[in-house]
């Protein structure tokens, strides 16, 4: 329902702690007070977590964490879901942390995977080795705006409706289209982590305006138009 949480379970390991906080897969961060159980909790350890996202801290927590407990046969079996952040991609290699990285080519064909995005990825762990073996991987949320005004734009970095950031490093746009501030455009925009922006536009489309309609009269008379769909 609209407005309520949006929540998904994954199953991670314990990163690190800092007081009564800890994170998991370098990502997620939680409270201590959240951990079901009377075993203490310890780094290494790997977890089942029920994950939503934080809009005040821009990023994802976990609201209830449970042990896996070792030697668990279904729980460790198959494939399991980490949610990440993007930190860098060279050379082919995309990287979520220093342990945490895989190939491009992995990523779903639709989507070109640009730094600060939020992923979701399938993988398995293999034994002997210190990285995840990463099967899948896509983007965790998308959503589309309808006439929205790019509200600033400067060098090759720009603002839509003042919380959608782009960058024309890794946006499509339609050929001969060059982006100014006030135009009305139509967006397309994934999770991402950008200083106080939670969302990346990928496609971003001249609104098409009905005929007969009146003049918009700049940003402050836009109407924006969401249709969210959680992948």
């Amino acid at each position: 329902l609209s407005g309520q949480p949006k929540l998904k379970t994954v199953q991670g390991v314990v990163t690190s702690f800092c007081g009564d906080y800890g994170v998991i897969d370098e990502s997620i961060y939680f409270s201590c007070d959240v951990v079901t159980g009377n075993e203490p909790l310890k780094v290494g350890q790997r977890v089942n977590a029920v994950v939503e996202e934080d809009t005040a801290l821009y990023g994802l927590k976990a609201v209830e964490v449970d042990i896996v407990p070792h030697g668990a046969g279904p729980s460790d079996a198959g494939t399991k879901l980490l949610v990440g952040c993007i930190t860098s991609i060279s050379e082919g290699t995309v990287y979520i942390s220093d342990d945490i990285y895989f190939s491009l080519d992995i990523v779903s064909e639709d989507f070109v995977p640009y730094q600060g995005d939020w992923l979701d990825i399938e993988y398995s762990d293999e034994p002997g080795i210190s990285n995840i073996k990463a099967i899948s991987a896509k983007h965790t949320r998308w959503d589309h705006a309808e006439e929205v005004c790019i509200t600033s734009f400067r060098a090759r970095n720009g603002v839509i409706h003042n919380n959608i950031f782009f960058t024309l490093d890794s946006v499509k746009l339609p050929p001969g289209y060059q982006p100014q501030v006030f135009d009305t455009v139509d967006v397309v925009m994934v999770e991402s982590s950008h200083f106080c922006y939670i969302w990346r536009a990928v496609s971003i489309t001249p609104a098409q305006k009905s005929p007969g309609s009146p003049d918009d009269g700049g940003p402050g008379r836009l109407e924006r138009k969401w249709q969210s769909q959680i992948l």
